[in-house]
């Protein structure tokens, strides 16, 4: 990878590993580090990442390195358990995202990870797989687990419309 070719990276894939992270971390500090971190590897490693896949293996650096962050901070929380009374009322529109953002913080990191991915990202299983060290099948099963969760503690989308 030539320099222009790493600068090409940064401006096509920063904002959009920026945003992975902080959905995931919460802090923008930490996501700041969390990502330019991940640039740093991938300037160090130029030689061996091809131009092709510098967007997986930005994604792949980064979610390992905030994992990384996770496990030295020792911020990784249990998931709650969910039971019908922690379940969300009506909150109009303009509270959906709030709402949403709430409950995507009760998953653990990875099952959070997976979600936003697959659905806000838009990366296949396989891709997926390559970036959490799963394979597909494991990214399948997690990430079903996951929306089971989310589904059990939103209940209905009505109740959130």
């Amino acid at each position: 990878m030539t320099e222009q070719e790493y600068n090409k990276c940064v401006d096509l894939y920063a904002d959009g590993v920026y945003r992975f992270i902080l959905k995931n971390m919460q802090i923008p500090e930490d996501a700041q580090d969390v990502v330019q971190s991940a640039f740093e590897k991938m300037w160090r490693h130029r030689d061996e990442v091809k131009t092709e896949t510098a967007k997986s293996y930005l994604f792949t650096v980064a979610y390992h390195q905030m994992i990384d962050h996770f496990r030295k901070n020792q911020r990784m929380v249990s998931v709650e358990e969910f039971d019908e009374s922690s379940k969300i009322g009506n909150v109009g529109h303009a509270g959906f995202k709030n709402e949403l953002e709430k409950t995507l913080q009760r998953l653990t990191p990875l099952q959070k990870s997976l979600i936003l991915l697959k659905d806000y990202e838009g990366y296949s299983y396989d891709e997926i797989g390559k970036i959490t060290a799963l394979n597909a099948s494991q990214v399948k099963v997690y990430l079903h687990r996951a929306r089971l969760q989310l589904k059990e503690y939103i209940g209905k989308i009505e109740n959130l419309i």
